[in-house]
């Protein structure tokens, strides 16, 4: 997942002690992210950045979750009248991204085109 990877080469660049990463999760995470952080913290307490990783590994890289995405990207179907390009090209390229992390970019292009 592109979050992870971003956390963890961010942690590694600096040199961050895990406690430091983990506390910045509630400015991080929004909306539901942000109640599902919440709802833990409270329960669990501080714990490390190897733990919270497999806690979102295991909430949003899933079965069910990468159903959701795939359906919302072949769902959204791009309407001049009501939606704006570049919001709905930069979600579109987000779900990819998140579906297949390795993806080219020009892959991601023609996939987003061929819809």
């Amino acid at each position: 997942m592109e979050f992870i990877r971003g956390i963890d080469m961010i942690k590694e660049d600096f040199e961050l002690p895990y406690r430091l990463v983990t506390e910045r999760f509630d400015t991080l995470f929004t909306r539901s992210a942000h109640r599902w952080y919440i709802k833990l913290r409270e329960a669990y307490g501080h714990q490390s950045w190897t733990w919270w990783k497999a806690q979102i590994i295991n909430k949003w890289s899933n079965d069910a979750w990468r159903v959701k995405v795939e359906n919302a990207f072949e769902s959204a179907k791009f309407n001049a009248d009501k939606d704006q390009s570049l919001p709905w090209l930069c979600k579109q390229k987000d779900r990819l991204t998140a579906l297949y992390p390795d993806m080219l970019e020009f892959m991601i292009h023609r996939n987003i085109l061929r819809q």
